[in-house]
């Protein structure tokens, strides 16, 4: 009977065991489908950290999902205060927002769904589901994967390691690695809310264009504009400076490199437009949004367009490839593309 006893405690201590032991990457992973699949909606609060150039730079990102296919995704630059822009894609499509220079782009494009994004749930449960080559591991506080990143037209960075919180299965960290598997983007989550409340106006353009969500208030008038300083790429793929020319278009002062080489290419630079009152209706853009770090612009397969500290800049080639179209852009603001 002792025996019997013996045996019966010996099995509850397995028992116990076996219950506190770290769920299998394949539970790990079938979890981690319902809870996206199931999700109604979520609020976060990230910080992206670029670690290449001299210094390390830092930017806030708040990001707001409903179901049905509706994103806001805020971008706040401490160091351009003007430039902050939400992304948006609601049931009229997806739009590029600057609230501070009154302007809006409309995209005919698959955003979010075309490419990795580090800083949206979703994506990264995909990103994980579609790698069956990723690699997983536990630690005491996380389940951790390392898979495939899919960028369009970009192998710079082609891996990425994600954090799961073991309790709620929601991210935690992200780090984007280049080839040597060194870390370039990394993205911390402060908060994530699970099911939030959202009212109808959250996701328009009007209300966001205002100003109410995005911090900047809806009385604010632009800043006096300084003149225009030009900047130059570090990375121009053995092309040199041939050419600077200054010209005068519309009233306003306008700035155009040319350089030549194997790999030609011309950089357009001149003061952005601050208009009084937002436009009525968002400008139809070309391309597809694209994350530099530091700002959104368009990229098409040969040209790059973006907006960055009151500065509208123009990257156009028809002999640079479209990545190398993003390593020479990137390098004109001493950054990295993520």
């Amino acid at each position: 009977m002792k025996r019997f006893a013996g045996l019966i405690v010996f099995a509850a201590f397995l028992f116990l065991l076996a219950g506190c032991s770290d769920a299998s990457r394949e539970e790990v992973v079938q979890k981690l489908e319902e809870t996206s699949a199931e999700l109604q909606g979520y609020k976060a609060e990230a910080t992206m950290k670029l670690n290449t150039g001299e210094e390390q730079q830092a930017y806030g990102i708040d990001i707001w999902y409903q179901k049905d296919d509706q994103y806001r995704v805020l971008l706040k630059n401490d160091a351009d205060e003007q430039g902050s822009q939400v992304i948006l894609r609601n049931k009229d499509g997806v739009f590029v927002l600057t609230p501070a220079l009154r302007k809006s782009f409309k995209f005919q494009s698959e955003w979010p769904y075309n490419s990795s994004q580090p800083y949206l749930y979703q994506s990264l449960v995909q990103d994980v589901l579609k790698d069956g080559n990723a690699t997983f591991e536990t630690t005491e506080e996380h389940y951790v994967f390392q898979t495939k990143t899919t960028y369009q037209n970009n192998t710079t960075l082609p891996y990425q390691e994600i954090y799961f919180n073991k309790k709620t299965y929601t991210p935690e960290l992200v780090k984007v690695l280049d080839k040597d598997k060194k870390p370039m983007v990394e993205v911390t989550f402060s908060a994530f809310k699970l099911d939030p409340k959202f009212t109808e106006k959250d996701f328009e353009l009007e209300n966001n264009m205002t100003g109410s969500l995005s911090g900047v208030p809806a009385s604010a008038t632009p800043t006096e504009q300084q003149g225009l300083t030009v900047l130059y790429p570090t990375e121009t793929v053995g092309a040199t400076l041939a050419e600077e020319k200054e010209v005068s278009a519309d009233g306003k002062e306008r700035v155009i490199l040319t350089y030549e080489g194997e790999k030609s290419f011309t950089l357009i630079q001149e003061l952005a437009d601050v208009s009084e009152i937002a436009p009525a209706a968002a400008t139809p853009a070309s391309g597809e949004p694209f994350s530099l770090g530091f700002t959104v612009g368009a990229i098409t397969s040969s040209s790059l367009t973006w907006t960055h500290n009151g500065v509208d800049y123009m990257l156009a080639s028809e002999e640079l490839t479209r990545e190398e179209i993003q390593e020479v852009a990137a390098s004109i603001n001493g950054q990295a593309m993520k």
